[in-house]
């Protein structure tokens, strides 16, 4: 099946007798995506999907302001990082816990989850992956497991290409060091 082109897409939502289709079209191009994205930022299934359906939502509500200064799944890439951020704020401040304790307990929830299915090392990695600050893990994630290109990531996150180079540097090594050094349990 053909892919359908962005601007085709935003050409059938400024449309009301074609909105729907055209929203029908977006999800089937970039749910699968945004779900991965926000997945391996809150790691929990559920929290996952309650997250992509608000992201969606806003996405509809907003689509027709959309001003193409951007490419349309960078746009959605900022909704969903926003989102996530937020999310991932308000449950340490509901805990009232520092971020290191969050990052321990969706260590935990990963262990736990029946939707994990990846074996020691990949959970290792994660693992690894969780002691990273947020900015870094964000990047890192986006860079890694999304193959974004620098200047991608710089228009969802607003931070400087030579920025995130550095960034995504020091996250590979302090990963590289943890995977090496044996030094999380799994």
């Amino acid at each position: 099946m053909k892919q359908v082109e962005d601007s085709e897409i935003l050409a059938m939502f400024a449309v009301e007798k074609t909105r729907n289709e055209a929203f029908n079209l977006l999800l089937k191009k970039y749910q699968q995506k945004i779900y991965w994205h926000i997945r391996r930022l809150v790691l929990n299934h559920d929290d996952c999907d309650d997250l992509i359906q608000e992201v969606f939502v806003k996405v509809w509500k907003n689509l027709d302001k959309f001003r193409s200064d951007s490419q349309l799944y960078t746009w959605i890439y900022r909704i969903a990082t926003n989102e996530s951020i937020t999310f991932l704020n308000k449950q340490k401040q509901r805990n009232n816990t520092p971020l290191d304790e969050v990052s321990s307990e969706l260590a935990d929830n990963l262990v736990a989850s029946s939707y994990f299915n990846g074996d020691k090392l990949e959970l290792k990695l994660q693992k690894a992956i969780l002691t990273l600050p947020e900015k870094q893990r964000i990047i890192f994630n986006m860079k890694y497991f999304d193959d974004m290109k620098y200047e991608e990531i710089s228009e969802v996150l607003g931070t400087s290409v030579g920025a995130l180079k550095a960034s995504f540097h020091i996250a590979a090594k302090k990963i590289e060091a943890i995977i090496t050094n044996d030094e999380i349990d799994y």
